[in-house]
């Protein structure tokens, strides 16, 4: 005789059994779902070429009708314009069908070109209008979208500050590599699910982002004009451009703008000290919580430090140059 399964091993063997049956039966849920996945590619492939070539005669259609109209009587003329009608309610139609069908990302100079390099040619149709709906109106979608812009907008950056760096500009590294860190954390932001951390940390990120925007705004305004001048005056190099943060050419004028500048390189260490305190948190999950906290805390350091030297040394020089005087 086999001697009795332990208490513990019985309860395993039959929670095994019942994992089986609940495995058999998802395995034919997936087996169904391959199955009505080939359907809806196929219906898919099928409605998308007969709507291109019905598309294409109606163009060739079109082209006919406009072709002839000028030269047909009068009594004509009222007939092709109801078929003009026609023709073209049947290219609203068309466009409502294709909202549901995929679509390829093309390779027009736009955001949809940029898409297809950084995705590849991938499916972003959804499918159903209530899908459309919650794209359009829920808060997470339209941060993620901001998130990606900042990507973006830090990506041309870094690679504009090459191209004039190797041309002659004389941007300061911190800069260079603030934007780089700057990429790296709006990507990392960008992949942060929807959650209870996010939703704690979400209102503050976007109003210092907001904050940050004016700032760049009040910034770029002196900048250009200040850059502009000092350009006329031969005292700067045609290549130097406008940056985020402040460097020793800015000096003149800008003393308003400091104590803006300050309140924002503190806000980067709130934010640090938030997203700590937030990974301490037991229901805290998300690796994106730590991964943001590095960079902003980085980001504090490099600004506020790099701003207190410039500082530093236009009043060491201004102290120095009046003595010589």
């Amino acid at each position: 005789m086999q001697p009795p399964t332990p208490g513990p091993l019985s309860d395993c063997l039959r929670d095994w059994e019942d994992l089986q049956q609940d495995f058999q039966t998802i395995q034919e849920t997936h087996r169904l779902y391959r199955l009505k996945l080939e359907e809806l590619t196929k219906l898919q492939t099928n409605c998308t070429s007969s709507i291109a070539r019905q598309k294409k005669r109606l163009q060739e259609l079109a082209l006919v009708l406009k072709k002839c109209k000028a030269s047909l009587p009068a009594e004509a003329t009222e007939a092709a314009q109801e078929l003009e009608n026609q023709m073209k309610e049947r290219q609203g139609v068309f466009f409502d069908m294709e909202a549901y069908l995929p679509k390829k990302n093309g390779l027009s100079l736009s955001p949809r070109l940029y898409l297809s390099l950084v995705l590849g040619n991938v499916n972003v149709t959804l499918l159903s209008k209530q899908a459309n709906c919650r794209f359009l109106f829920n808060s997470r979608v339209t941060d993620a979208a901001f998130n990606f812009l900042l990507v973006w907008y830090y990506c041309t950056l870094t690679i504009r500050e090459s191209i004039l760096i190797n041309n002659g500009s004389r941007i300061k590294g911190w800069w260079v590599f603030h934007h780089y860190v700057s990429t790296f954390l709006s990507g990392v932001m960008l992949t942060w699910p929807d959650g209870l951390m996010y939703q704690k940390f979400r209102n503050q990120f976007l109003s210092f982002s907001m904050y940050q925007s004016f700032v760049q705004f009040l910034q770029y305004y002196y900048q250009s004009g200040c850059l502009y001048r000092l350009r006329a005056l031969g005292e700067r190099h045609t290549m130097d451009l406008t940056v985020e943060g402040f460097q020793s050419w800015m000096w003149r004028g800008l003393t308003f703008l400091l104590p803006f500048l300050f309140f924002g390189h503190f806000w980067q260490l709130f934010n640090a000290l938030t997203l700590f305190n937030l990974a301490r948190d037991p229901q805290c999950k998300e690796w994106q919580v730590l991964m943001c906290g590095f960079p902003f805390l980085l980001l504090f350091l490099g600004n506020f430090f790099t701003t207190l030297r410039v500082v530093h040394q236009k009043f060491h020089s201004q102290r120095h140059g009046g003595k010589k005087e």
